[in-house]
């Protein structure tokens, strides 16, 4: 077996002796819902609430749902008009640079962090829509 086909054969391990955009960084681990819980609330809760529209729309059941169409939110132009649904690509796309996902947002924040977005998605996932 070549070196480079063995280094990719260990999960990680490509990344880790440079084979990987971020050659000192740890593998990527699959989103979590328990640790985005806890990053959802010190990352997105001084604007957003799962549940309450404030400064940003609600987010319980954000996957799947187009974007710009909470209730009750009034969201910037540009958002309504988008195509997007989000999913764990858009959202993902979202969470880097809103302001290049969608120019003309409201939204600001961006979170450079690879695995607390995954955490973050993972947790939006797991909320899905409030059983009424």
């Amino acid at each position: 077996m070549a070196v480079r086909q063995f280094l990719w054969a260990v999960p990680g391990l490509w990344a880790i002796v440079g084979g990987g955009a971020n050659s000192l960084a740890a593998p990527l681990r699959p989103g979590d819902a328990t640790r985005g819980a806890l990053a959802y609330a010190a990352s997105c809760g001084s604007c957003h609430s799962l549940d309450t529209n404030r400064i940003g729309p609600a987010h319980r059941g954000i996957y799947g749902r187009k974007a710009g169409s909470a209730p009750g939110y009034a969201y910037s132009v540009p958002v309504r008009k988008s195509s997007i649904v989000w999913n764990g690509a858009t959202l993902d796309r979202w969470l880097q640079d809103p302001r290049a996902v969608i120019p003309g947002t409201k939204m600001a924040f961006r979170l450079a962090d690879q695995q607390r977005r995954a955490d973050i998605i993972a947790y939006l996932r797991s909320v899905g829509v409030r059983n009424r």
